[in-house]
């Protein structure tokens, strides 16, 4: 369904996987797991600058909410006119409220991939053959080996599988951990509450909004995703666990330093505003100039 985005997610991961194989060897689960963290690394400094622009974008709506509402209390019994005031204020600072869809959808589609590519290492279970979908004739373990993952070929699928770190697959789970629970749990758990924390610290480094429904996600995001992220680690591979623990991880360093620098800006231009209306202002006991 989504090949178009399958395809280049796992030749990204090969490369970075052949980068890291030269130290470590194919089949180091080290190698693999490097290879997930670099790729998530790549896509988010791809997509820095876009970032950047929607904050800055979201910053200057907040500044004209107090605008906004008068807009609302003025209008209120015409929905028509204050709706065409409101986008009238919009393109007069500039705001594009839709700026920041096309790489929060970019972001999303490769992400989808790669947790995809990074499940389909492992063909044995039901929700093996896509995102959204199952199947009832899973591939056998054999078959599993000697099929290959879109790009990566079937000596990349052979390493992944026979990779260990602390001695458990990569593909292994929690709730499908067998012999290998201990092992498991001391990457699982690290991992998981490194993605929840991380979560709980974006919404909390994320500026209150005073619209209802941003509010509400806000509030969704300072807990009720922290905990899917606790529940996802009973259910998802330590590949995946990896990949969602340095997207997190990313996520909240990046909302820490978009906030430093919008307010480093905002101070600046506090300050240049205070010089020109000092400037403009006349001198103590000097007469006003008349125009």
């Amino acid at each position: 369904m989504l090949d178009i985005v399958y395809f280049p997610v796992s030749a990204a991961l090969w490369c970075w996987h052949r980068l890291f194989a030269l130290p470590l060897g194919p089949a180091h689960g080290l190698t693999w797991l490097l290879a997930v963290v670099a790729l998530v690394v790549t896509v988010r400094a791809l997509l820095i600058v876009p970032a950047l622009r929607q904050a800055r974008s979201q910053a200057l709506l907040r500044s004209l909410q107090p605008e906004i509402d008068k807009i609302r209390r003025r209008h209120a019994d015409d929905q028509r006119a204050q709706a065409e005031r409101i986008r009238a204020l919009h393109r007069e600072h500039g705001v594009r409220l839709f700026a920041g869809l096309v790489p929060l959808l970019a972001q999303a589609l490769v992400f989808l991939g790669l947790f995809h590519v990074l499940r389909s290492f492992d063909r044995t279970g039901a929700h093996a053959v896509g995102p959204f979908t199952s199947t009832d004739t899973p591939l056998s373990a054999a078959a599993n080996r000697e099929t290959a993952n879109y790009l990566l070929g079937v000596p990349d699928v052979h390493a992944f599988l026979d990779a260990r770190i602390f001695g458990a697959p990569l593909s292994a789970t929690m709730t499908a951990a067998g012999e290998h629970l201990a092992s498991v749990a001391v990457l699982v758990v690290p991992l998981v509450l490194l993605a929840a924390l991380a979560t709980h610290l974006t919404a909390r480094l994320t500026p209150p909004a005073a619209d209802g429904t941003a509010a509400i996600m806000r509030r969704l995001s300072l807990w009720v995703f922290p905990a899917g992220a606790l529940v996802s680690g009973a259910i998802l591979p330590i590949a995946v666990l990896v990949y969602f623990a340095t997207n997190a991880s990313w996520t909240c360093g990046q909302q820490y330093l978009i906030r430093r620098k919008l307010a480093a800006e905002a101070a600046v231009a506090t300050t240049e505003a205070a010089k020109r209306a000092s400037a403009s202002a006349p001198r103590p006991g000097a007469k006003p100039r008349r125009r």
